[in-house]
């Protein structure tokens, strides 16, 4: 994990993982030892807890159980006794209103996102990624993650959960960005599948821009704006 030969990917890589807590408790270790001494690698893990922390903002604050903190604490305790004690500044893990906020199901989908950002190379420079989250209007549970990069013609659309439609219906895909007149179809959407949206006839994407799936019937809105019910929605943000 600490060859000379280590490329920016590599790192950005590395730092990715750790940010996520996907590496082994070895891995974990080392990686926090390198911190200490290791300045490339420390701007690569704040870079993805910069990235990672306005996704919070998704879901609804959820207060914990009275036992999560004690034994929180009590794991926490155990570990360090079995280890020496590595010096960091403090970060995104440190925030009371982080935990707060990974305890919703909105943040669920954002880690699952971050697992396959982690894996990709970093974009170059000038070609800023977004991400969507889709979550279902009333419980908020995460449904859909749009992922996109500046300057491509198309989004990618993945689903995170089975998603139910009636036989005589179908699930359209939405977006709009402020200052459009109003919403713009992306076409129709199979429930489960992964599917890659075109967008090379739209402007480019932007912060906030809306996108949703809307209940229709079989063959679409007849009237070029929805008319069903919304079925899953959410905001761009943008990530570099």
């Amino acid at each position: 994990m600490t060859g000379p030969q280590e490329s920016p990917a590599d790192l950005n890589q590395l730092a990715g993982e750790y940010v996520l807590g996907t590496l082994t408790a070895a891995q974990r270790r080392e990686v926090q030892t390198r911190l200490t001494h290791d300045a490339a690698l420390r701007a690569a893990v704040s870079r993805w807890e910069e990235q990672l922390l306005p996704l919070t903002s998704l879901s609804e604050p959820v207060e914990p159980s009275a036992s999560l903190w004690p034994r929180i604490s009590q794991s926490i305790s155990a570990t360090a006794a079995q280890r020496p004690a590595v010096k960091r500044s403090p970060g995104m893990w440190d925030s009371l209103f982080f935990w707060r906020s990974l305890a919703a199901g909105g943040m669920a989908a954002v880690l699952i996102l971050g697992s396959t950002l982690a894996l990709r190379p970093p974009a170059g420079p000038g070609a800023p990624q977004y991400v969507v989250v889709l979550v279902a209007p009333q419980s908020q549970a995460p449904g859909w993650v749009v992922q996109a990069q500046a300057g491509q013609t198309a989004v990618q659309l993945v689903p995170l959960a089975a998603t139910e439609v009636p036989a005589d219906r179908a699930l359209e895909f939405w977006t709009k960005a402020d200052g459009w007149a109003g919403p713009v179809s992306l076409g129709l959407i199979k429930p489960g599948e992964s599917v890659r949206i075109p967008l090379d006839k739209l402007p480019p994407l932007e912060p906030n821009q809306l996108f949703e799936l809307t209940l229709e019937p079989k063959t679409g809105s007849p009237i070029g704006k929805p008319t069903g019910p919304i079925q899953f929605i959410g905001r761009a943000v943008k990530m570099l």
